[in-house]
């Protein structure tokens, strides 16, 4: 029998899933493997100083996610972590690691989508969803929707909705449909690079507004107004990407009150808003008749799934299904109803939960291992911003790390024209495929942080 006692201490949530997401993680590691025995459920009970049941509902939880198996009279042992029971980011072919891309970890998605498929496939009438649907997506899908922003603090009707494919798709129609060729649309000075290939397709500018720690600052955000040519304003006021900055509600307040003073549409996007369960609520409901609202399930649940939800006022519905049918003439239905499923039978919050968890501790290793250096993250977000010491610049620090098997990314990549330089890196934390590679990472980046670059001079 295996001597396995895992350690809880810095796994947030329920004791039953704090030992699923440690047993998950020693398997990762290396540190359980294949047709290892486990210990009883009294045994391991007594080693936690937890209740039998405890573990009793902990193991049930992990044979259902196909990472162990018991056989009567025999024990439990460990399935293993095989090609194609994992959800994990795949080895990339040059064996670096790749810290650029915030990406959740699973390691039960062989079970929770073939449960779901065989429920879906059990459901009369299920044939239907292969068939043509509305452009802003089925009745139902739609009220899923409505049920998922409502989880963020965002109640609307399910009329409201549009059912894209996925966050960039949702980001896509709305901004095509309130911005053409010679408008600017404004953004954070740092922000998500996807919209600069938006930009770019619909040959609008984008105009970068100086923010703080808080976000997009009041001041700078009505002088762009005042120009006249801006036709919205995109931001992410929750775990802001790249820089992490996170938005009180007097500050949402008054970008609000901005916004509707010179008619400026504002295009929130709250792809991390799952990993918040408390704070205040969305931008928009400060601005409802011009708010646009963007939500996806790429990290919350899957990037695979390419669903995502707009929220969109009344005026702007038709114009914005237009802009779906022009694009991809509909999200795609059987996703869109597994989708539903997992928002409905609790499948959906609990992947979400489990992401959550596995943030908050990756998120602490980071927090801990770059301790001397000024690095700003919520303490739940997927990424965080490090600022390099001053003879460090980001593109060359970006550069040496890459020759020591790290892929991260540079301030350079999310400025919008006119951001002041800055000496800032992104790293993502969930794109490791376990802490253990995390820790090497970051220990890595330490390392090269604390030396100077070594600048050679070419001879000619």
């Amino acid at each position: 029998m295996t001597i396995w006692q895992p350690d809880l201490t810095q796994i947030p949530g329920p004791r039953y899933l704090a030992i699923v997401d440690a047993l998950a993680t020693d398997l990762r590691g290396g540190r359980l493997r294949d047709g290892d025995r486990l210990p009883t459920h009294r045994d391991l009970a007594y080693r936690l100083g937890v209740t039998v049941g405890t573990v009793t509902r902990a193991y049930a939880e992990a044979e259902r996610r196909g990472l162990i198996k018991g056989e009567v009279g025999r024990g439990t042992y460990v399935r293993g972590i095989h090609p194609g029971n994992s959800y994990l980011p795949e080895p990339r072919s040059d064996g670096l690691i790749d810290l650029s891309m915030n990406y959740p970890v699973s390691t039960d998605a062989d079970a929770v989508v073939a449960a779901s498929l065989q429920a879906m496939a059990l459901r009369p009438g299920i044939g239907r969803v292969l068939e043509y649907q509305q452009n802003r997506g089925r009745d139902t899908h739609r009220a899923a929707g409505a049920a998922w922003v409502k989880r963020h603090g965002l109640e609307v009707s399910p009329e409201q909705i549009v059912v894209t494919a996925g966050g960039q798709h949702g980001m896509a129609t709305v901004l095509g449909a309130l911005a053409g060729p010679g408008d600017i649309v404004l953004t954070e000075a740092f922000t998500y690079p996807g919209i600069k290939a938006i930009a770019e397709l619909f040959r609008f500018e984008l105009a970068g507004v100086e923010m703080d720690g808080d976000g997009i600052l009041p001041d700078a955000f009505e002088k762009a107004c005042r120009s006249g040519r801006a036709r919205a304003l995109f931001c992410m006021p929750r775990l802001q990407n790249p820089t992490g900055a996170h938005m009180p509600a007097e500050r949402r307040r008054a970008i609000a009150a901005i916004a509707r003073r010179y008619g400026i549409p504002v295009v929130e996007d709250d792809i991390y808003g799952f990993l918040i369960k408390e704070g205040p609520p969305p931008l928009v409901s400060e601005v409802p008749e011009l708010g646009f609202y963007l939500a996806s399930l790429s990290k919350a649940m899957a990037p695979g799934l390419r669903v995502g939800y707009a929220v969109v006022p009344p005026a702007h519905l038709q114009r914005v299904s237009t802009a779906v049918r022009a694009t991809t003439i509909m999200a795609s239905p059987p996703m869109a109803e597994l989708a539903a499923q997992w928002i409905a039978d609790g499948t959906g919050d609990r992947l979400a939960a489990q992401y959550r968890n596995e943030a908050i501790a990756r998120q602490g290793i980071a927090r801990d291992m770059l301790r001397e250096f000024p690095y700003s993250a919520h303490p739940a977000a997927l990424h965080g911003w490090l600022t390099l010491p001053p003879h460090w610049a980001p593109a060359h620090f970006t550069a040496e790390v890459r020759q020591r098997g790290i892929v991260i990314t540079p301030a350079e990549v999310f400025a919008v024209n006119g951001a002041r330089p800055t000496r800032a890196v992104r790293i993502c934390h969930s794109a490791a495929r376990d802490r253990d590679e995390l820790r090497r990472a970051l220990g890595t980046i330490t390392d090269l942080a604390r030396g100077a670059p070594e600048y050679q001079t070419g001879i000619v």
